[in-house]
């Protein structure tokens, strides 16, 4: 029998759009990095947000947007930043009830972008 993957494991799409969501909202509530989501669309931030993090995870969508490096090259986010937004993940993944392992693989893939968003 084949293990699950960690997007079936998250329990899919509908799962991660509801993790995407709170995300969201953490973010924009959060001192530390609210005023980088100030001016974005909403709508679309969730949308290559919940893309991205579908795709990385195993799942059957294609991720639409840029790579992580020319997404993030010219925006100058500190090592703060990525931690916050790293809370903000956690956060989610608690109020959602994520287990423990599948928020460690997630974080883990997070943390495994950080060199390509901190270009400092």
């Amino acid at each position: 029998m084949t293990e699950k993957t960690l997007f079936e494991r998250l329990g899919g799409k509908a799962n991660i759009a509801q993790i995407t969501e709170d995300v969201w909202i953490n973010h924009t509530t959060n001192p530390d990095v609210a005023k980088r989501y100030a001016k974005s669309d909403p709508e679309k931030v969730k949308a290559l947000v919940n893309e991205f993090v579908c795709w990385g995870t195993g799942g059957p969508v294609e991720y639409s947007g840029k790579d992580m490096l020319e997404a993030h090259s010219t925006m100058n986010i500190s090592h703060r930043e990525f931690m916050a937004v790293i809370d903000d993940v956690m956060r989610a993944l608690v109020k959602n009830e994520v287990g423990s392992r599948e928020q460690q693989e997630l974080l883990a893939l997070l943390f495994s972008l950080k060199d390509q968003i901190i270009l400092q």
